[in-house]
């Protein structure tokens, strides 16, 4: 049955059932309820106009670029009307996967300051749409990259072969800047790890006047290469991908100042000491970066002298694990001040000017930007709810109110306000010239919404989100139990939004499951403690507190049946579903892990290392955390499903553990899934996947003498 749109009237004929079988294809063909989510906000410097892109609707792909002004909402650039995306450029795929995009059409975009013109990349082609309702290709050499417009609209500087261009709009001349002197560098272009793992997607950056640029240079003739083959298509070339497999070489990255005129200056750092760029921007001071040396225990914030390349240390951050990156840092005030964020004590505080200026029971996980010498952030005090703050003038103040996550994107007086809660997503303008407008929100509305029990369990006080069949009775019914976690560094599931795990959550309760999800060792929002309580062992206390949540959640609702429990999860989540099924088999009975990157020695070199060290100096670390080593363990049946054509987890992660299955002699099975990458996008696939997994989990938990759902006795 094909799923009728929850925005459709239609949708109210549904009976409960329908909407049941019909909800797996929805979350496929919504993307995860991520299409129709306004997002990608530019602002104008007076706060006059804001440009956004946006699906037209919950089911549409195909994402659009809008402006919101005093005359409301207008469609400014659609793809279909443009000609389509008929050839996504490899450097586009690559960076879709790394952000794990999930929409096609304009899916970025760079506006001036005034945010009167914006241009993007089409496919092969260059465009540029201005708020007047005038859109026009741009001549470009070759398929663009990043193009990003410079902040006074005069010219666009893009990535083409690996060759940073600049476009003249008045006139269209198009000027070569720089071009790679062998295949394997690039200009203009983030390296592997930069993208995956640090957050930064971009290699090039304008001077606020226009008439330079910072681009990154990268040679990867260091890093190990690797070959990504489809068997389902082996008439196709398989795609090389630069990997830095943990303990192996990483890019030689370097940062060089260009200038129109033709000059070239290198930016000088200690780049033995400090291999990764971590972060770089250009604003009313000069060009400001931030390096971390290969341990990750420093991260240095440097400012940069155009003029010579020479760096000045501003801010330096040390700690005997790891320093975090949070997002949105460095970056200064108008006057100059320095802001970034700092581990002290048991919170990750806001400093401005080299001063603390958050309480201690403030966790700051993102900083949004600056307004003159405002400072505006994401921070929590509760592990479930991220709010947006304000530093000025000396004192700090809450700007949101309510269960939920909230962001903003922020310009001068103005700031779009995005909170995501429970009963959806929601979106409006603060400011002076359009506030209290909102943004309108396409997206599509789950047609089975999550009935989420919040609990606070055992001694650690385990954020947990517990989640029943609506239906359900308490003390009429045993329930088996299937635990959902990510659980692992730098990601919180148990937030208090409608995350479209929630809504999988209650799809799966609804078919007779006690669902558990829970945040423990390693997650944020708890203080930097805790999140590196993994340090060196990414598995064990993971573990733990999966087992004390289950039994949190078991003394919260007796209908538990704790001898039937399930887990599966996806990467991390797939890796800890493993380990769970292979060291407690006592505990849990049945597995199933997605993409799972069973022997870490093939993860990179930032996110393993990071918390396992070296492998040259902790081969054990590795070891203990590779279930690939503990096959012959297996006693509880186990479903590993792995997107073929994935490069962050690789397929010969399940094939090498499926070889010492069954080297060991353990039954298991392997679903491989052609074409995919580390995302699922194809909706029959999604869907099916769901209903292929439930086909498992039944009949894995399900006994002779206790049938799934089983009434008390």
């Amino acid at each position: 049955m094909a799923p009728m749109s929850a925005r459709d009237p239609g949708a109210r004929r549904f009976t409960a059932t329908d909407a049941l079988q019909a909800l797996p294809l929805q979350l496929g063909r919504s993307q995860r309820y991520s299409l129709g989510v306004p997002r990608g906000f530019a602002i104008a410097s007076d706060g006059s106009r804001v440009l956004f892109i946006r699906a037209r609707g919950g089911l549409d792909r195909t994402s659009c670029l809008w402006v919101l002004d005093e005359r409301g909402e207008r469609l400014l650039a659609d793809p279909e009307t443009l000609g389509g995306e008929d050839v996504v450029p490899e450097p586009e795929r690559v960076r879709r996967e790394r952000v794990r995009e999930r929409s096609t059409g304009i899916v970025s975009f760079s506006a001036d300051q005034d945010a009167s013109a914006a241009v993007f990349g089409l496919g092969a082609n260059l465009w540029i749409a201005t708020t007047r309702g005038d859109v026009r290709q741009l001549p470009c050499a070759g398929a663009p990259f990043d193009p990003r417009i410079d902040p006074r609209g005069k010219r666009v500087a893009y990535v083409s072969d690996g060759a940073v261009r600049v476009l003249e709009l008045a006139d269209g001349t198009d000027t070569l800047l720089v071009s790679p002197e062998r295949p394997d560098v690039t200009y203009g272009l983030a390296e592997h790890v930069a993208a995956e793992e640090m957050g930064r997607q971009r290699g090039h950056w304008w001077a606020p006047d226009g008439s330079t640029l910072l681009v990154a240079r990268v040679d990867n003739s260091p890093v190990e290469r690797w070959w990504i083959a489809e068997p389902s298509a082996p008439w196709s070339a398989p795609t090389q991908v630069f990997y830095p497999a943990a303990g192996t070489a990483n890019a030689d990255v370097s940062l060089w100042v260009l200038g129109l005129d033709g000059s070239r200056r290198e930016v000088l750092w200690d780049r033995h000491a400090f291999e990764y760029l971590t972060s770089a921007d250009w604003d009313r001071h000069g060009p400001l970066i931030s390096v971390q040396s290969r341990d990750q225990r420093t991260v240095q914030t440097l400012a940069v002298d155009p003029g010579t390349g020479e760096t000045t240390l501003l801010w330096e951050e040390t700690d005997s694990c790891w320093v975090a990156l949070v997002p949105g840092t460095p970056v200064r005030t108008d006057s100059g001040r320095l802001v970034v964020v700092s581990d002290v004590g048991n919170a990750r505080r806001l400093v401005v000017g080299g001063e603390p200026v958050t309480a201690d029971g403030l966790q700051v996980h993102e900083v949004l930007g600056t307004a003159g010498e405002s400072v505006w952030f994401v921070a929590s005090t509760e592990p479930t709810e991220h709010h947006v703050w304000c530093y000025t003038e000396g004192r700090t103040t809450r700007l949101t109110e309510g269960h939920g996550l909230h962001r903003a994107s922020v310009a001068g007086e103005t700031a779009v306000v995005q909170a995501f809660t429970e009963d959806g997503h929601r979106a409006h303008v603060v400011g002076p010239v359009l506030g209290g407008t909102s943004v309108t929100c396409t997206d599509e509305t789950p047609l089975v919404a999550p009935v989420i029990r919040w609990l606070s369990v055992g001694p650690r006080e385990l954020r947990t989100a517990l989640v029943m069949p609506r239906s359900h009775e308490d003390g009429s019914m045993r329930l088996p139990v299937l635990m959902y976690p990510y659980a692992g560094p730098a990601v919180q599931r148990v937030t208090r939004a409608r995350h479209w795990y929630f809504v999988e959550a209650q799809w799966f309760a609804e078919h007779g499951f006690a669902v558990v999800i829970a945040d423990g060792a390693g997650t944020p929002g708890r203080g930097p403690a805790w999140e590196r309580e993994i340090l060196g062992d990414m598995l064990s206390p993971v573990i733990a507190d999966q087992v004390a949540a289950l039994q949190g959640a078991a003394e919260a609702s007796g209908d538990l049946d704790l001898d039937r429990v399930a887990i599966r999860g996806w990467s991390y989540g797939g890796l800890l579903a493993l380990a769970c099924v292979l060291r407690r088999p006592d505990v849990f009975h049945a597995a199933v892990a997605g993409a799972a990157p069973v022997d870490l020695l093939l993860s990179d070199t930032h996110c393993l290392e990071r918390y396992l060290g070296h492998p040259k100096q902790c081969p054990e670390s590795y070891r203990r955390c590779s279930p690939v080593h503990e096959a012959a363990a297996l006693t509880r049946p186990l479903l590993m499903v792995h997107g073929t054509a994935d490069d962050n987890v690789v397929v010969a992660d399940p094939l090498r553990m499926s070889a010492a299955l069954l080297a060991a002699g353990k039954h298991h099975e392997l679903l491989l899934l052609p074409t995919a990458t580390h995302m699922v996008l194809d909706p029959d696939v999604t869907a099916n996947l769901l209903l292929h997994e439930l086909r498992f989990l039944r009949h894995a938990l399900a006994s002779p003498q206790e049938p799934l759902g089983a009434p008390r006795r």
